[in-house]
């Protein structure tokens, strides 16, 4: 197949772009810099081209199978004015640009991949979600996602769109799970605030398939939740993440040190979703990694 990653510096693009080598596709990194990178284990390099440089240069795009948008500013920084600004621009702009790449081709890509968010549903910790629960606008992430979704559906169009609605994706060399990690390596592991909010929560390499797999089921298209089939509470993810690593699991973070410490940011960890992978399952996904223990275990 031959497709375009934006984003592909990132932890999730970066393992994307290693699998696509490795089955053989021909990729194309979508870059706000033309700086070549390396590509598989064998070396090869990776074509790159710019956001700048992309309605110039369509005819290196011309008959895509897919563009993958995994692009967007970091939202694991302090939520201030500015910081949310840059958060809900960039991805409005990628968007956008991916929107106009569209229309520019004659030969149009089959589909479009583009990063969402499991936030979307909102926060509880009694209700399930999978794709077909309405969205509830309840905070900032909420609200990123939406813009993000709609900008999707405002400018993508004239191909199958599909809108890939992320949870935690745990990796060891990017995300959430290094960090998270942390306290257990130095043994004062232990829930995150109450313990009982939802982690939805998908091994890296199920989110990279999950990918492909949207990629060739031309079946597929709207919101996908990418998200293991058996979230946990996060005291039940605590357990699992100490007896991967043979630490233990037994002092509590407060949630006032969370918030005195990430502000507005803290709704990361001291809020969650229960969120199904519907969709994915309904379309013939087979997940490699569908229990928390499993998956640590493989990473650890």
């Amino acid at each position: 197949m031959k497709i375009a990653v934006a984003g592909g510096s990132g932890f999730i693009g970066s393992h994307l772009i290693k699998y696509m080598q490795q089955q053989g596709d021909e990729v194309t990194l979508i870059s706000r810099s033309n700086r070549g990178q390396s590509g598989s284990q064998s070396g090869n390099s990776l074509p790159v081209i710019t956001w700048n440089d992309l309605l110039a240069q369509k005819d290196r795009l011309e008959g895509l199978d897919a563009i993958v948008n995994l692009s967007g500013e970091t939202i694991n920084q302090r939520w201030t004015p500015a910081a949310k600004q840059r958060i809900i621009q960039s991805r409005l702009d990628t968007a956008e640009r991916v929107g106009k790449l569209v229309d520019a081709l004659e030969r149009k890509p089959k589909v479009v991949i583009n990063g969402s968010g499991m936030s979307i549903y909102g926060s509880s910790e009694t209700d399930t979600y999978d794709e077909r629960s309405p969205k509830r606008l309840t905070d900032f992430l909420t609200e990123v996602i939406e813009v993000w979704e709609q900008a999707a559906d405002d400018h993508i169009r004239g191909t199958r769109l599909v809108k890939l609605r992320v949870g935690l994706v745990l990796g060891t060399d990017g995300g959430a799970l290094p960090k998270m990690a942390l306290p257990y390596k130095m043994g004062v592991g232990g829930r995150v605030g109450p313990g009982r909010q939802w982690m939805s929560w998908i091994h890296i390499n199920d989110i990279i398939r999950l990918i492909r797999h949207c990629i060739e089921r031309e079946d597929i298209s709207g919101p996908v939740n990418a998200t293991a089939p058996n979230p946990v509470r996060n005291d039940e993810f605590g357990q699992a993440l100490g007896r991967a690593m043979h630490r233990p699991h037994w002092m509590p973070v407060p949630s006032a040190a969370l918030k005195l410490l990430f502000g507005e940011m803290s709704v990361l960890v001291l809020t969650g979703q229960k969120v199904l992978p519907r969709t994915a399952l309904e379309h013939g996904f087979t997940f490699r990694f569908a229990h928390i223990d499993e998956a640590l275990k493989d990473l650890y």
